[in-house]
Parts: structure tokens; sequence; C-alpha cells
């Protein structure tokens, strides 16, 4: 199993209604700082539906990128359950998922 499929098969864990970060997801397979490296992981999802890139936010609880624009991983969120107020997770400590 290469890094893309590992990084993709301990996302799909992550539960709706939840969140985490890169740096978590990076610590959860290994990777030593490997926040970018999620990054550009996440950006190539081959399915965006399935594995739930739209669930990877950044340390500071704000949204962060996503391929197909903020506010669609916005709206994905709020859909889930999240709620999010100027571009930031509320209640983090509820909703942070930690491997």
């Amino acid at each position: 199993m290469n890094l893309s499929e590992l990084v993709y098969k301990k996302l799909t864990k992550v539960p709706e209604g939840n969140v985490t970060t890169y740096s978590e997801l990076a610590k959860a397979v290994g990777l030593k700082n490997g926040q970018r490296a999620i990054g550009q992981i996440m950006k190539k999802n081959p399915f965006p539906v399935i594995i739930p890139c739209h669930r990877v936010v950044k340390s500071d609880g704000k949204i962060g990128g996503y391929a197909y624009g903020v506010k669609v991983k916005t709206n994905m969120l709020k859909k889930e359950g999240i709620k999010i107020q100027d571009g930031k997770i509320l209640e983090w400590n509820k909703k942070f998922y930690k491997f």
C-alpha cells in the first residue's frame, strides 16, 4: 500500500460530523511534520465522495483549502452538522477527531 492509499484509508475512519487536521492525519500515518504532504494527497483525492477529504481542516480550526472551493467544503461540513463561523469550526473540542 502506498502512502496515498494509507492516508485515504485512515481518513475513512473520521466519522461524519467530525473533522481532523492535516497534522493529526500526518501523525496517524507516521509522517513527522507531514501537513503539506497530506494537503497534496487530499488535493489529488480520486474519490472525494467516498474518501471525505472535506473533513480535514487546519489545526487552528480554520476550514483550509479544498479542490472544489472553500464554499463547497463549508457547505458539506455544515450538512454534516458542523457549525462554522467566520471560516472557523465552532465547538472544536467536540468535533475534533483524534486517531
